[in-house]
């Protein structure tokens, strides 16, 4: 497996590291349009792990352009092109790497578009729309693209896959529930705003109408921040106020798991609520360009690539940092034995520790890992398929055994949690 990484930002960065430290992979090329990012990336892997003869190369990209991320693919003889970019490169490095004959991973779906007040499925695009309408393609070529394999979407959808096969025999909801205690501090110790993870994603997200799927209606939208409920995550993290946000979760789990109902809800806070509602009546979320003025004359500038350039890269926030994230799936319905049941299935990433193992904040990192295991079980043919593929459509217990084995027996020493919770009456 020869593995093309596009973005050595904060989570293609993570990947690289996190993949130092397994065989399953003959070459990682790490690429970005700066090409000194992923040239640092590099350095620190051998700094970290000593010479690697080879077997991580870095390399320029313009992500924007599919003949260039098929050029790259193809003079490294690229078996497997991984996306770690801005959601909104998705359309060119997915014909690319088709393009290049390659495999295709990534961990957020293509955009949707426009955003209607109204149910989705009465009109719009929805995310990953775009994708799933090329999967002939992708399957008569026999090639994959596994979309949606971070974090959440990604761990989230395999939670769902697992507890559909061993945990229920009817489910009542899917609900992705996401939520954290991180708090960010200037150099004189002073609490700052500044998101864990891309705000060009993050405004993406939150302001689009959340999508909501169910069984009997479909998919249909509800306002940005709708539905506000607390939720008590583990580990100390503690209660956190969630809010219905967009998410390819939602978009993903009801074409594989039987289920009433798909939610997902992020725990954003007040005061991140109301600084994205001010960008949004300001018009700062917003992509097409704007007539700016510059000392270098007139030019065309996205007023929401201004914001991401004028808060810290996330990438860079770890040692500012402090608590961890915890992204999980709270499923209610039916158990196995027929009685009512509710769980949270989860996985907690501790700033601290991620820092001290990988110099990589806890969000980026939480978010990195799981496609690295993904890759694993495809290098290994544990998971094959052809088309355009979610998590859901490949056994979970792979997955997961893989994820919490022990380093020292092989595997990434990383368990996830069930806590049983109290039946929806």
């Amino acid at each position: 497996m020869k593995i093309l990484v596009v973005g050595a930002g904060g989570v293609g960065d993570a990947i690289a590291k996190i993949a130092a430290r397994r065989s399953f992979f003959e070459t990682m090329i790490v690429s970005d349009y700066d090409v000194t990012r992923a040239e640092r990336t590099i350095a620190w892997i051998e700094a970290k792990h000593g010479p690697q003869g080879g077997r991580f190369v870095a390399a320029q990209i313009d992500a924007s352009k599919p003949e260039s991320v098929a050029a790259v693919a193809r003079e490294h003889g690229a078996t497997h092109v991984m996306n770690a970019v801005e959601p909104k490169f998705v359309p060119t490095i997915f014909a690319g790497a088709l393009e290049a004959g390659a495999d295709y991973l990534d961990m957020a779906m293509s955009l949707s578009k426009p955003h209607p007040e109204q149910p989705y499925a009465l009109t719009g695009v929805k995310l990953g729309d775009e994708q799933f309408a090329a999967a002939a393609q992708w399957e008569a070529a026999g090639r994959l693209a596994l979309v949606g394999m971070g974090v959440e979407p990604g761990l989230s959808d395999v939670f769902a896959r697992y507890a559909a096969d061993h945990l229920f025999s009817e489910i009542d909801e899917l609900g992705t529930r996401d939520g954290a205690n991180l708090v960010v501090r200037d150099d004189e110790g002073n609490e700052i705003f500044a998101p864990s993870f891309s705000i060009w994603t993050t405004i993406e997200e939150c302001l689009n109408p959340p999508v909501i799927w169910e069984k009997d209606t479909g998919w249909y939208t509800t306002p940005p921040f709708s539905e506000p409920e607390v939720f008590d995550f583990p580990e100390g993290i503690g209660p956190v106020e969630c809010v219905n946000v967009e998410h390819e979760e939602v978009l993903l789990m009801p074409r594989w798991v039987d289920a009433k109902r798909v939610t997902f809800k992020y725990g954003l806070g007040d005061e991140f609520i109301g600084i994205l509602k001010t960008l949004h009546q300001l018009g700062l979320d917003k992509t097409e360009p704007l007539r700016v003025r510059s000392a270098n004359g007139p030019v065309m500038v996205s007023p929401r690539d201004v914001v991401a350039a004028g808060l810290p890269d996330p990438a860079t926030l770890g040692p500012r940092m402090t608590g961890k994230t915890c992204a999980g799936l709270w499923v209610t319905g039916t158990g196995v034995d027929g009685a009512p049941r509710a769980v949270y299935l989860y996985h907690v990433s501790d700033n601290e520790w991620t820092m001290a193992e990988y110099e990589s904040q806890c969000v980026v990192w939480q978010t990195a890992l799981n496609p690295v295991i993904a890759l694993e079980l495809l290098a290994t043919g544990v998971w094959t398929g052809a088309g355009v593929l979610g998590p859901e459509a490949f056994d979970a217990q792979p997955f997961l055994n893989l994820m919490a084995r022990p380093e020292s027996e092989g595997g990434y020493g990383q368990p996830c949690g069930l806590e049983e919770r109290a039946p929806v009456a």
